[in-house]
């Protein structure tokens, strides 16, 4: 009878460690670092009172490191930690404990414990969908195995009292036939729980590590900042440059690789003379190109923000290319990323002279992990989803006959020329503006055609011709302006532009698939 009121509450340990495994792990591959325990821990020292936070230090934090560099949150956040630790065990013994009463009694308490986990890590990181997905999923899998587990203890309690039928030798061995599946599940799932933690550990010292390496990388590239006849001068209006941590991101992987350098190899093969394979160190001893290059993105829908402008470094393609010798037969690449995400691009487009690049740097420092650290592809003129393969591994000369790309799969063109666009920055939509002049400002892009024209119409009015600022080449957009004289009212405006070519953009709404969103950005505000 003692060993089974011990089995419920070590059920319970069982599921709260699978639970904080399964925590971990997500925690750790989507990069918000500490578990959600530590950021309990994090978290109430932070917002503990200072009297709290003074009195810890004087009792731990007078150590060798010095009571002056040590702030209370700091002393208090192993230790509430551990509390946290141990408090979540506490409750997981407690939940088993409970299961011998019935299903929505553990629950009750777990539950309590996952929001608990919740504001830890939206105190640390913001409210977002990932912060939320590691603690959802723990108490989800906490309040599973546990149902699970005590699975065997449940039917034991319901066959209590023998049925007057059954010999006594039938029930000793159900009994003992239920206890061995309840060790077996136990044993099974613990370890299982384990691994998984040790799991998430590995991959968040990979991911510190790599994010290391990155920091202390010193690559032959410099910063380049942008000229100021590049900037229209109209408040609102976004910078011509865009920073990195404000660059759009826009990959298939749910969380980007950490590549080590010491592991990542690039394979140059297919249609060639020769094969290359080169080593991250071998890259970047070749040649180096930099170039401002605007990229759009094919999901962008019009006036959408998935566009940017940042100063690439990296190696030309057209390079390594000649180095394995591609054969006349040739017309496509097929790029692959190390997470297997492929797309296919058009040879012309990687040897036809524009800034093509096996990108190793961004606005002067080492890609981001986000964009494809160590190495990702930058194509001016095409959208991503036939050029920019991020932690690309893989080029394979090929032929459109031959081979398709993943988003080509999805319903997407398979040459993906950018199309000529605009939108309207200032005023946003819905703003309410004083009367007087009014300025409206945006930015316009026709990647390898430059912005020849951008007309504004108003109410419906005629198309008004609005001032440029400069741009450093085709490929990167161009900031314009205009000023208007408005009355009182509600007003609507509309942007269209004109490519060097002549190309003039469509009034036509199209969706993004499969070729690009169309159509006239336009934005309503008051005057009053």
């Amino acid at each position: 009878m003692r060993i089974e009121r011990v089995a419920w509450p070590v059920a319970g340990l069982v599921a709260g460690v699978a639970g904080i495994a399964v925590s971990h792990a997500l925690t750790m591959r989507l990069t918000l670092r500490p578990n959600p325990m530590v950021s309990v821990g994090e978290f109430a020292a932070a917002h503990l009172p200072g009297w709290v936070q003074d009195t810890v230090v004087k009792l731990l934090g007078n150590r060798d490191t010095g009571v002056a560099e040590v702030s209370g949150a700091e002393v208090l956040e192993p230790w509430l930690a551990l509390l946290a630790f141990l408090a979540c065990a506490a409750a997981s013994a407690g939940a088993g404990a409970l299961a011998r009463r019935g299903w929505w009694q553990p629950v009750a308490l777990q539950v309590p414990f996952g929001l608990l986990g919740v504001l830890g890590l939206i105190g640390r990181y913001g409210v977002s969908v990932v912060t939320v997905v590691p603690v959802v999923a723990g108490v989800a899998t906490w309040i599973v195995v546990l149902s699970f587990v005590v699975g065997p203890l449940q039917r034991h309690l319901a066959a209590r009292s023998p049925r007057s039928e059954e010999e006594p030798e039938r029930v000793a061995a159900r009994a003992r036939m239920r206890r061995r599946d309840f060790v077996a599940r136990t044993a099974v799932l613990g370890l299982g729980g384990i691994w998984l933690w040790l799991q998430g550990g590995r991959f968040g010292r990979r991911l510190r590590h790599v994010e290391e390496t990155r920091r202390l990388l010193n690559l032959p590239i410099r910063a380049k900042e942008p000229r100021p006849e590049w900037r229209v001068g109209v408040q609102g209006v976004g910078p011509w440059r865009t920073p990195n941590d404000d660059f759009f991101v826009q990959h298939t992987a749910l969380v980007p690789p950490a590549v080590e350098l010491s592991e990542w190899r690039l394979r140059i093969h297919g249609l060639v003379d020769r094969e290359v394979v080169l080593t991250y160190q071998e890259l970047i001893e070749r040649r180096l190109i930099s170039a401002w290059v605007t990229l759009p993105s094919v999901l962008n829908p019009v006036g959408g923000r998935s566009i940017g402008t940042a100063w690439w470094s990296g190696v030309p393609v057209a390079d390594l290319l000649a180095e394995a010798g591609v054969l006349p037969e040739a017309d496509a690449v097929l790029q692959t990323a190390v997470d297997g995400w492929t797309c296919l691009t058009p040879l012309g487009a990687l040897t036809d002279g524009r800034e093509s690049m096996l990108a190793v740097g961004m606005n002067g420092e080492p890609l981001p992990i986000d964009h494809g650290f160590p190495v990702r592809t930058i194509v001016p003129g095409l959208y991503g989803h036939v050029s920019a393969c991020k932690w690309v591994t893989s080029l394979e000369v090929t032929r459109f006959d031959d081979a398709e790309g993943e988003a080509t799969r999805r319903g997407f063109s398979p040459l993906g020329p950018a199309k000529v666009g605009s939108r309207i920055e200032v005023p946003a939509a819905g703003d309410d503006l004083p009367d007087g002049p009014v300025q409206l400002g945006g930015s316009a892009w026709a990647p390898r055609r430059g912005i020849a024209s951008v007309e504004v119409a108003v109410d419906g009015g005629p198309w008004l011709t609005a001032r440029l600022a400069g741009a450093p080449g085709p490929d990167t957009w161009v900031q314009w302006a205009l000023t208007v004289d408005l009355a009182s009212g509600t007003h609507t405006a509309r942007v269209r532009a004109t490519a060097r070519d002549g190309e003039q953009q469509t009034g036509v709404i199209t969706d993004i698939r499969p070729d690009g969103a169309t159509g006239w950005h336009e934005v309503e505000f008051d005057v009053s």
